[in-house]
């Protein structure tokens, strides 16, 4: 009879995983969450990597089988380097998780309520290498880490320490990347559709070697970054991840996103029971999409 037992087809016991950004929670706290996911559930072994030297051995405290290597994952040669490292120390990679992101300044004007010449000047403020350096690290990147560790992850299936699943490559995007509205045009969204429509590409592309790639596309979560967003939403004295700190019309689940969100969605998709998807990508969003002008 087919497992169903929920301890073995969530199991993450004896994995091998990457995640890039794992060690802080800058952005969304994701990559840290990840990181807590796969360290608290069994992975043999959890290599996180980030600029930061100091937050990665701080995150790394909390298992001896999380490795923290410091590298930057907008540099081909960075990722090439790390790529070797892990090569000689296990030689095999069954999990890919491409977390890093940037968000810059907003525009910080709507279109539907200025002139066209104040939003031209507020446009035009923006700083081109902003758009960039968005685009490189939240795009880009995806692509070259995925490229950087093609052989490991092969060496993943080859290894079949995981004969349930086939080696994967799972990345952060964000429900910004389906938004339509006036208010969200910016680099941080456009970079995130890029991703998300990457993720397909890449899913696609990478059939004949029996890597899967597939997404996840948080909503708010708890972030330095989103607190400007976060405060015109929230009601009461709360606390955020409390069922009742924002109307149901701005988050149907009446919330931010918890770490149990992440880690639930994490060990879906990493584990046998996730075995299945393929160019997918999963919203966590409590519902806010549903609530905005977008393409999803």
């Amino acid at each position: 009879m087919t497992e169903v037992k929920a301890s073995s087809l969530f199991s993450v016991e004896g994995m091998v995983v990457v995640i890039t950004g794992g060690g802080t929670a800058i952005l969304l706290g994701i990559g840290l969450m990840m990181t807590k996911a796969f360290a608290s559930n069994g992975a043999a072994k959890i290599y996180i990597i980030g600029r930061r030297k100091e937050k990665l051995d701080e995150a790394a405290k909390l298992s001896p089988n999380i490795v923290p290597l410091v590298g930057d994952i907008t540099s081909k040669e960075s990722l090439c380097e790390i790529a070797d490292y892990i090569k000689n120390d296990t030689g095999y990679v069954n999990l890919l998780c491409c977390n890093s992101g940037y968000m810059p300044p907003p525009i910080g004007v709507k279109s539907t309520e200025v002139s066209i010449q104040e939003y031209a000047k507020k446009a035009l403020e923006q700083k081109t290498e902003d758009w960039v350096n968005t685009f490189s690290t939240n795009s880009v990147s995806v692509a070259f880490n995925t490229f950087a560790f093609l052989e490991l992850l092969d060496a993943g299936n080859q290894k079949g320490n995981c004969p349930d699943r086939k080696s994967q490559v799972l990345v952060t995007s964000s429900i910004a990347g389906y938004l339509r509205t006036p208010s969200n045009l910016g680099a941080y969204p456009a970079s995130k559709a890029a991703t998300t429509h990457l993720v397909k590409h890449l899913a696609g592309t990478l059939t004949p070697y029996s890597i899967r790639v597939n997404a996840i596309a948080p909503g708010l979560f708890p972030s330095e970054l989103a607190a400007g967003l976060i405060a015109q939403g929230g009601q009461g004295d709360k606390e955020p991840t409390e069922v009742g700190a924002f109307a149901k019309s701005f988050i149907p689940a009446e919330r931010l996103g918890k770490t149990e969100d992440i880690v639930g969605a994490m060990l879906y998709m990493a584990s046998a029971a996730g075995a299945y998807l393929n160019g997918n990508i999963q919203v966590i969003d409590g519902g806010r999409i549903s609530q905005l002008n977008g393409t999803y």
